[in-house]
């Protein structure tokens, strides 16, 4: 066990002084009374008070009274202690840590008393983690007897309180993003308080306004008596088209929009999101994995889940809770609870990978025990990533690459039987070096997003205020209907699209190349076309590319990739773009690809010539850290992990201003008259790191754009299209690639990330 357990109930026991929740982020000041058991405490004897590495509460400190989060210690015998903190100096996942060593011994019934936040030098206290979490904790484990061999206090004399969700700020409307006229649909709306978290308080009535007529759409609803979430479900449109629903206040005032939906005259596909990727208590994560699938299908208000614990914290038992859960949870048609885990070996014998199983009831093939007994089917135990692939052979499973903490490397293990595809995205931040190195490879690979969040919010992981910065990712599947069956089947064909956490409508297809083969995962078929995912030999030297994008908000470009080359660049409106005067400053990027990936800018702007009339934030997910402006000068802080964080300012003319930028990546003095409509790049190392400086129109981006390219199909090679998209409020999508050649290549199953295996082998491609 990681802990001693010698007679816990002789140990003491703790309490807080706080009866009633505190308000996520709210400012807080808590006292922590702990009472020595039967032994006392030895002479040099301690005790830790640890809380939980997933929140974002003020870092402790011992050494400023007068500043936030200042802890203060005291003994009712008198005796001196020393105390300190660290972040990173307990057993996973209890990292952060207050130690407190007693410098004379205790006795039985003398009291430690913490003043977490203390306030009494005028201190403002310290601010509460942002996200609800129903028992938050501070696990006190007491060293008696001076061994430094710790024991936690029992369950129930552990001291605990809630943290609940604030007052609404802002309200949200999800539509699914594509069904047929006349098919029955659903609307999800919710209040959110400034932290993200759904929340009743003040919700009030919302009215909706569609954009076209819905059967079965209310006038109104009382969020506030509705919980602060509600599903209306049994909406229909008749007819194909566009629907938007607009959301207004008592007073008229539009305060929200949804996503918009496509209504189609019959097809083969509908759109369903997930976010298949995230943890609970149980792991590492935050509230019960109950509460995890719950919140993904009644708040989160996604069509998929899945749980993916760290397989070395999976004990058996819990293994066994979440396929319950997942058999519990599990709807066909409304909701699908995936069971599975994550893989978290090492980057250097693999990385992450993310394993779903069709079924429940198989096992957990684990990287390591470093947290669970030993004593269970270690003969299942797959100690680098090429172990996992063979020990998954015979399973019915899926296997995605995934960049956390450890990050995949595809480059030393990969099965295209069982991995068909990447993760771009998450809370952790946006890798599209990920792809890179897939496609570098000649491997054919689908791309999808997840949250991976830890904060109990799948379907809507806002990162809060701590080091991840990012809002979670989400995936697209294009399915015929809502089964295990049909997600399975389609995940292996990569028919999905990736985005940042937006619900954005992307449709890329590839016609007139002459009709052609389609590789399936089990055999063959004729098709005039492609679809994304798809593995496409043609009879034709060129392919006609449509790509139609449907925005929640404007679409500031589009690029078109084949492989590792950018082909096309689309950016709407250009004419409006050289006349325009909102200046757009993007920082993004990464260090590396580790653990030490995330940037930190400290950004001063200066703008000189012109005056600045408004101010926007791009990807400011912290509340806490917005810009300020002051005159010419416009200041910063916040951070990327490889995406983007940008602010938008409206200038009185573009073509007098002068920009100075300095940060302690990148210093310049730029004439912004000489940028016109194009970009300026300047390039500060690391991965990606830059800063980008665009000149943008003063109105809204288009939402709605179509687009055809005709697309040459080399002679000897494999083309590999894909779209990659950037939305005004900076939320980007990938969609799967759509591999093609022509029928002068070489063999279907020895082009470039073939094997030279036959077409029913699953898909004839390099392991």
């Amino acid at each position: 066990m990681p802990h001693s357990t010698f007679r816990p109930d002789l140990m003491g026991y703790a309490q807080i002084d706080i009866a009633s929740p505190i308000t996520c982020g709210d400012w807080a000041s808590v006292e922590l009374v702990y009472t020595a058991g039967h032994f006392g405490i030895d002479d040099s004897g301690s005790i830790k008070i640890c809380f939980r590495s997933a929140t974002d509460q003020t870092r402790l400190q011992l050494s400023d009274p007068t500043a936030a989060g200042y802890v203060s210690v005291a003994t009712s015998n008198g005796a001196a202690v020393k105390t300190w903190f660290d972040s990173n100096r307990n057993i996973r996942p209890w990292h952060h840590t207050l130690y407190i060593q007693c410098n004379r011994f205790l006795a039985e019934g003398d009291t430690i008393t913490v003043r977490i936040g203390d306030r009494s030098a005028g201190g403002p206290g310290f601010r509460a983690q942002t996200f609800v979490e129903h028992t938050f904790e501070y696990r006190v484990y007491v060293d008696a007897f001076a061994t430094y061999d710790y024991v936690p206090l029992p369950q129930d004399r552990q001291p605990v309180l809630s943290l609940v969700a604030g007052a609404a700020t802002r309200h949200v409307a999800l539509l699914p993003t594509l069904r047929d006229a006349g098919e029955p649909f659903s609307l999800g709306l919710k209040a959110e308080d400034r932290w993200g978290n759904p929340t009743a308080r003040d919700a009030g009535v919302v009215y909706l306004r569609p954009s076209r007529p819905v059967a079965g759409l209310p006038e109104m609803v009382d969020l506030g008596k509705s919980g602060g979430a509600v599903r209306i479900d049994g909406l229909c449109v008749k007819e194909p088209g566009h629907l938007v629903i607009a959301l207004h206040d008592d007073t008229g005032a539009e305060i929200a929009r949804s996503n918009p939906l496509i209504l189609q005259a019959g097809g083969a596909y509908r759109h369903y999101w997930s976010d298949m990727h995230g943890q609970s208590e149980e792991t590492v994560g935050t509230n019960s994995a109950r509460d995890y699938f719950a919140f993904a299908r009644d708040k989160g208000m996604v069509d998929i889940c899945g749980h993916q614990g760290n397989d070395f914290q999976i004990t058996d038992t819990f293994w066994r809770d979440l396929n319950d859960l997942t058999r519990e949870f599990d709807e066909p048609g409304r909701f699908l609870a995936i069971p599975g885990y994550e893989w978290s070996g090492n980057t250097s014998v693999g990385g992450d990978h993310n394993v779903w199983y069709r079924t429940e009831g198989r096992p957990v093939y684990r990287s390591h025990r470093a947290l669970v007994p030993t004593d269970s089917n270690p003969d299942d135990d797959c100690l680098d990533a090429h172990a996992l692939f063979a020990r998954l052979q015979d399973e019915d499973a899926l296997v995605v690459a995934h960049v956390g903490g450890r990050y995949a490397d595809v480059r030393y293990a990969h099965d295209a039987r069982l991995e068909p595809s990447v993760e771009v995205h998450s809370a952790w931040g946006t890798f599209e070096w990920i792809v890179t190195d897939a496609l570098s490879e000649g491997y054919r690979i689908g791309i999808v997003a997840g949250s991976d969040g830890h904060k109990g919010r799948p379907g809507a992981s806002y990162p809060g205020a701590s080091k991840f910065g990012s809002y979670g990712g989400l995936t697209c599947h294009l399915l015929p209907e809502l089964t295990r069956d049909a997600l399975f089947a389609a995940f292996r064909q990569r028919r999905h699209y990736a985005t940042t956490g937006c619900r954005a409508y992307v449709d890329l297809k590839l016609s007139g190349f002459g009709g052609g083969i389609r590789r399936m995962p089990y055999g063959e078929e004729t098709t005039e076309t492609a679809e994304i995912g798809d593995i496409i030999l043609a009879n034709g030297q060129t392919a006609e590319l449509a790509l139609h994008v449907a925005g929640h908000c404007g679409i500031e470009r589009i690029e078109l990739w084949d492989g590792l080359t950018r082909e096309s660049l689309h950016t709407p409106q250009p004419e409006a773009r050289l006349t325009g005067n909102r200046l757009r400053i993007q920082c993004e990027g990464a260090e590396y690809k580790g653990r030490g990936r995330l940037v930190t800018w400290d950004v001063t702007a200066r703008i000189t010539g012109t005056k600045v009339r408004d101010i926007a934030a791009i990807n400011f997910w912290n509340p806490d850290r917005r810009p300020v402006c002051d005159g010419e000068l416009v200041t910063w802080s916040n951070v990327t992990t490889g995406g983007t964080h940008a602010v938008d300012l409206w200038l009185d003319d573009l073509n007098q201003a002068r920009l100075g930028f300095d940060s302690t990546h990148a210093r310049f003095d730029l004439d912004l008259s000489l940028i016109e409509g194009d970009e300026y790049v300047v390039d500060c190392g690391g991965l990606g790191k830059r800063v980008r400086i665009q000149r943008l129109p003063n109105a809204s981006l288009p939402t709605n754009i179509d687009l055809s390219r005709q697309i040459p199909l080399p002679a000897s090679d494999e083309a590999r299209i894909y779209a990659r998209i950037i939305f005004e409020d900076g939320h980007m999508a990938w969609t799967s690639p759509v591999y093609i050649q022509n029928g002068q290549a070489p063999d279907f199953g020895n082009g470039p990330s073939g094997t030279g295996l036959s077409p029913s082998s699953h898909f004839a491609q390099k392991d």
